[in-house]
């Protein structure tokens, strides 16, 4: 029997969204398992944003997506001591990812992992990006919901 292929996805995933999706199936594709890493809070605030959702409850959505079989939380000193532990065929990274893969690879041969490291096309639709959506709502805050706090009440 053949050894299962493993690929590792990673990100915040905090409001899941199209392009999300795209990246876990694309990734899913790659291989037999997908498992991803799910930055942790202070992660997320160091390199991106504040999370709006705290690391576990980002995990159990992420671990809920048909394409994947697994998620973890990331280690914050050392992304790729979770590397390690789940030993990956392949790493997917997305397009807009700031990893570079050559760096990835030759810290991944250094700790005696042999791993193919691949980026993932850009996926073009609307509202594909955290801050797409969240500068949409904004926008679109007084006609979505004004009317419903006025009726609860007066707004404050």
């Amino acid at each position: 029997m053949a050894k299962k292929k493993v690929v590792v996805a990673s990100g915040v995933f905090d409001i899941l969204h199209p392009g999300h999706i795209r990246y876990l199936e694309e990734a899913k594709k790659l291989g037999d398992e997908l498992v991803v890493i799910v930055a942790t809070d202070k992660t997320a605030e160091k390199f991106k944003h504040r999370p709006i959702m705290n690391q576990e409850i980002r995990r159990k959505m992420v671990e809920a997506l048909k394409p994947v079989d697994r998620a973890v939380i990331g280690h914050e000193d050392d992304m790729f001591k979770t590397i390690e532990e789940i030993k990956p065929d392949i790493i997917a990274l997305g397009y807009d990812q700031k990893f570079d893969e050559n760096r990835i690879k030759e810290e991944c041969r250094k700790r005696g992992l042999e791993v193919e490291v691949v980026r993932l096309p850009k996926f073009n639709g609307d509202l594909n990006g955290t801050r797409k959506i969240i500068f949409e709502i904004v926008d679109r805050y007084d006609e979505l919901y004004r009317g419903d706090r006025d009726k609860e009440g007066g707004s404050s």
